[in-house]
């Protein structure tokens, strides 16, 4: 391995890590968007250059070899690098114009965005703006994102953070479902009706039994830990959960229900890469962003 790489073997170095880290050279073939045979001799080649073997071969696939599984944290790092590189480069852009990228939770995205992204579009033109409607933690510092919108405090290193405001929260259910089964009042009289909750998810029992309610998964007639999906099942009458206040109040169709019960709120934060957080467009995208939630919470 006494050879030295050139910048220029940067796609070589890409393409055995993707295949280091998925497994395989079809999965590494999709996670890159290049095809297999390309990779396979893109690897073939980082060999050739460092003279080691990096994969045993194996009828079942590709496994790193000793020399490959020394080598992988240091493509690590190089790939860590070369993406820092890449967020300063594009921190240094004036220019109020391009895309931003935002993401946010499938029923915020749904719910609460729309408006105030359209907002955005009115008062600056110029600014492209992509929308990542998405239930998993995007990474923002691979460029995954520009800015996201959380429902918790980031906690990543080189993130910049912004506590925006709070979304209260409440007991809900359809006026249909209500007119059939009645309306509760008290705890007791809630655990006697159909309640929708998570499937896989456990908040709502972890909170419902921290205030001594005895709860299960059985508890639940309704199961789904989509929220969108969630939202319209209470809509549709199959029993009583909870959503954003705001939410709530704004579809006729859906009830407040006034129960002596304290509900947390959600915190919401705008997050965004330190090194790409003062770009004018990224910015002015999230003040606008600021602006408009604060509105709405």
């Amino acid at each position: 391995m006494a050879n030295s790489l050139q910048l220029s073997d940067w796609s070589l170095i890409q393409s055995f890590l993707a295949v280091a880290e998925t497994g395989s050279l079809s999965a590494a073939a999709k996670r890159l968007g290049r095809s297999q045979p390309t990779l396979g001799r893109q690897v073939h080649a980082l060999e050739e250059e460092l003279g080691v073997s990096l994969f045993d071969r194996h009828a079942r696939g590709l496994t790193l070899s000793e020399v490959g599984q020394q080598v992988l944290p240091m493509a690590q790092q190089m790939y860590s690098a070369v993406n820092a590189l890449g967020l300063t480069a594009a921190g240094q852009a004036q220019q109020l114009e391009g895309s931003v990228r935002i993401t946010a939770s499938v029923f915020v995205s749904h719910h609460l965005l729309p408006p105030i992204i359209a907002a955005i579009r009115q008062a600056e033109p110029a600014i492209q703006l992509d929308l990542v409607a998405s239930d998993a933690s995007e990474n923002l510092l691979f460029r995954e994102a520009d800015i996201a919108v959380r429902m918790y405090r980031p906690e990543q290193v080189d993130i910049v953070a912004k506590h925006i405001g709070e979304v209260p929260l409440c007991f809900c259910a359809s006026r249909s479902y209500l007119d059939r089964a009645g309306r509760p009042a008290t705890p007791t009289e809630l655990m006697q009706h159909d309640l929708v909750g998570f499937d896989t998810n456990e908040d709502i029992i972890t909170a419902m039994r921290n205030k001594g309610w005895p709860a299960s998964r059985d508890s639940f007639a309704t199961r789904c830990d989509n929220q969108t999906a969630y939202w319209e099942l209470i809509r549709a009458g199959c029993g009583i959960g909870f959503s954003q206040l705001s939410i709530v109040l704004a579809d006729p169709e859906v009830e407040v229900l006034d129960i002596d019960v304290e509900i947390p709120v959600l915190p919401v934060w705008l997050a965004a890469p330190q090194a790409m957080r003062q770009t004018p467009r990224i910015r002015r995208v999230w003040d606008l962003l600021a602006e408009g939630l604060k509105a709405r919470l």
